[in-house]
């Protein structure tokens, strides 16, 4: 009988995270109170939004890991004041896209970018901007198709070096049981260290609620871990060395104080790719695009000024 009821408390223990997934909302019932357009894709429906005057030069952003596409509000506004339309989405498993299963790795998410542009027939003369995981998504890309770059601005970029704590590098190294502590565990302090940063005064409103509902989202915690142990997990000196062998104009901006990407990244960057042009947004950490966007902003002018 002992047997009994320890294998019935085990099999309850190791269900507890497809239980609780079972309880999150899925992505379709989320999506009444969205701003912007949807798009159903190859890989399932993913949620964009144009910001910024009706005419001028196209600007398309990437976010990270797991912050949804709203963590660009404060930089296009700035862009707008310039005359750029910027077009943001969700990648698949944030915010308001859907969820899907499968390896979250470059093919996957290069995917969901070439849809979408190609929904919206955006074809070449292209400008990414991308930020953290996005960073390496855009780099992927410009990499793949190089003939279509105008040019590729990076901030905080993945795919060079990534700091990880003992806890998210045990969840991304081991399956089956990292996927259990990923789902009960880790998320629980993520959470915790998001809900610490409620009531500050950031440039975009509401950023981190944003981020708290996410993991409120079916397939959103399957989709950091699987970005994590796949796109997160390249190095892209390749690519970076291809941009510089084709001509791409490639514009990096790092936080200052960055404990996510280190500062470091810099020197890793102008090694690889000697045509780099780069600034650091003093005091700035990771989270620089929603806590110093008016620095970035003003970067971003001086740049696309000098290159267009």
């Amino acid at each position: 009988m002992g047997w009994v009821i320890l294998t019935v408390l085990v099999a309850v223990i190791a269900t507890l995270p497809q239980q609780a997934e079972a309880r999150r909302v899925p992505a379709e019932r989320m999506r009444d109170a969205a701003p912007g357009r949807f798009a159903r894709l190859s890989h399932g429906v993913t949620h964009y939004q144009w910001l910024g005057p009706a005419r001028g030069p196209v600007l398309v952003a990437v976010h990270g890991l797991t912050t949804p596409s709203p963590v660009f509000y404060a930089i296009a506004r700035g862009l707008a004041r310039l005359g750029y339309r910027v077009l943001v989405y969700d990648l698949y498993g944030r915010g308001y896209s859907d969820a899907p299963r499968g390896p979250q790795d470059r093919e996957f998410f290069l995917r969901q970018l070439s849809d979408l542009l190609a929904h919206q027939e955006l074809d070449e003369d292209l400008t990414l901007l991308g930020y953290s995981m996005g960073g390496a998504i855009a780099t992927a890309f410009a990499a793949t198709y190089p003939g279509r770059m105008k040019r590729l601005i990076l901030l905080a970029p993945a795919g060079m070096r990534l700091r990880e704590d003992r806890l998210t590098e045990f969840c991304r190294v081991t399956p089956f049981l990292g996927d259990w502590v990923h789902a009960m565990i880790a998320q629980r302090r993520d959470r915790r260290a998001l809900r610490r940063r409620l009531g500050r005064d950031f440039d975009v409103k509401g950023i981190i609620e944003l981020q708290l509902a996410e993991y409120a989202g079916r397939g959103f915690l399957r989709s950091v871990l699987s970005s994590r142990r796949h796109m997160l997990d390249e190095v892209q000196e390749d690519e970076h060395r291809l941009l510089g062998r084709e001509g791409v104009p490639v514009v990096g901006i790092w936080g200052e104080k960055d404990d996510v990407i280190p500062l470091s990244s810099l020197g890793t960057l102008t090694q690889w790719n000697r045509s780099v042009r780069q600034d650091v947004v003093e005091g700035a950490g990771h989270d620089l695009c929603y806590t110093h966007s008016e620095q970035v902003v003003d970067l971003l002018a001086d740049i696309l000024r000098e290159l267009d």
